[in-house]
């Protein structure tokens, strides 16, 4: 509580702390999407010039927590559809400006220097692995994702005494980086971001493709500007960015 209290704090902080004569956009986006939407962001402004962009990353359970709770927020860019189905479910979203506009994997991450790495689910119940990094399902999709693939493996349960709970990806792929777990659950884009302290274990397989969508906050003071952020995201330069960064097409 007293987390979510201080990001709305910072948010409200935000929208009204924007210099004389330039429009502020909120942007709310995924933990994963921290370095790409840095990038497309400081692309936005330089192709727009005198629009600031203000960025919000969380677990999108939380993002989407904050909009519920009347945050000023402007764009939602959720890491899974499940999410954004809660979003519309909610009538928070403005009509006709949901999106998707990436795509990703889910992958099994251990240390850069970890020997005899886990090949499969099954090899992350071996005595080899004692702790592996998932985030919490109940608020961040790379951890219902994991799940879902554990339960589909018939793992899940067997898991359940060497998983440890994290607060969004990034901070499973913290732990994982500072060794502090055997293994995690992350993205393969993550894999970029870490890719100087982690390494790649092996992909999870899925019968669901992981897809992002974005979409403009019904609230939203910006609403124009908004959708122009949603429509540049989606843009050539946009999916470039975000390709470079180890995402899918959508």
């Amino acid at each position: 509580m007293i987390r979510t209290l201080r990001t709305l704090f910072c948010l409200a902080v935000l929208a009204t702390a924007l210099p004389a004569g330039a429009a502020g956009l909120t942007v709310s986006a995924a933990s994963s999407l921290t370095e790409s939407f840095r990038e497309i962001g400081a692309a936005y402004e330089r192709a727009h010039p005198g629009t600031k962009v203000d960025l919000n990353f969380a677990a999108s359970g939380v993002l989407l927590q904050q909009v519920a709770r009347g945050a000023p927020v402007d764009v939602l860019a959720t890491a899974d559809t499940a999410t954004m189905d809660q979003a519309a479910q909610q009538n928070l979203l403005a009509a006709d400006t949901r999106q998707l506009f990436a795509s990703n994997q889910l992958v099994v991450v251990v240390p850069k220097a970890a020997r005899n790495a886990p090949t499969s689910l099954a090899a992350l119940g071996g005595a080899g692995v004692q702790r592996v990094a998932i985030g919490n399902p109940d608020s961040v999709p790379v951890g219902r994702y994991a799940r879902t693939a554990l339960q589909d493996a018939g793992l899940w349960k067997a898991m359940g005494s060497k998983t440890i709970s994290t607060q969004n990806v990034r901070q499973s792929l913290d732990y994982v980086a500072r060794g502090e777990v055997d293994a995690g659950f992350v993205y393969s884009s993550d894999v970029n971001a870490g890719s100087d302290r982690v390494r790649q274990a092996f992909a999870v397989p899925l019968k669901t493709p992981i897809t992002y969508p974005l979409a403009v906050i019904k609230d939203s003071a910006n609403a124009a500007e908004a959708k122009r952020f949603v429509a540049f995201v989606r843009s050539p330069q946009g999916l470039a960015i975000l390709k470079k960064h180890g995402f899918g097409a959508p």
